[in-house]
C-alpha cells in the first residue's frame, strides 16, 4: 500500500514518471449545457414535488370527509401531519443545500 501511494505522489509531482508536475484542477462551476439540463431536471423534480403534496393534501382531506361520514375514527391527522411534513422538506430541499455547500 505505502509502494503504491508513493509511486501515485511521485507520477503527480512529476518525480521519476518523467511528468510536469502540475497537478490538474478541475473547474468549480459546471459547462454551461450540463448546467441547463440539471436545473431542468432539478425544476420539473421541485414542481413534481409541489404537485404530490398538494395531492397528497387533497386526498387526506376527502379520506377525512368520507371516515367522519361513515363514523369511522381514524388517525387522520397522523396522515395529515406526514404529507405536511413532506411538502416542507421539498419546500426547504434548495435553500438547505444552498445553505449547507
Amino acid at each position: 500500500m505505502k509502494d503504491t501511494l508513493h509511486t501515485l505522489i511521485l507520477a503527480a509531482t512529476g518525480g521519476t514518471t518523467g511528468g510536469t508536475g502540475d497537478v490538474p484542477q478541475p473547474e468549480k462551476q459546471a459547462p454551461g449545457e450540463l448546467a441547463d439540463a440539471v436545473n431542468t431536471v432539478l425544476g420539473i423534480a421541485a414542481w413534481a414535488g409541489t404537485a404530490a403534496g398538494v395531492a397528497g393534501v387533497i386526498v387526506t382531506g376527502i379520506m377525512m370527509a368520507v371516515s367522519m361520514k361513515r363514523g369511522e375514527g381514524s388517525e387522520h391527522l397522523s396522515r395529515l401531519g406526514m404529507v405536511l411534513g413532506g411538502c416542507v422538506l421539498v419546500a426547504t430541499a434548495g435553500p438547505t443545500v444552498a445553505f449547507l455547500f
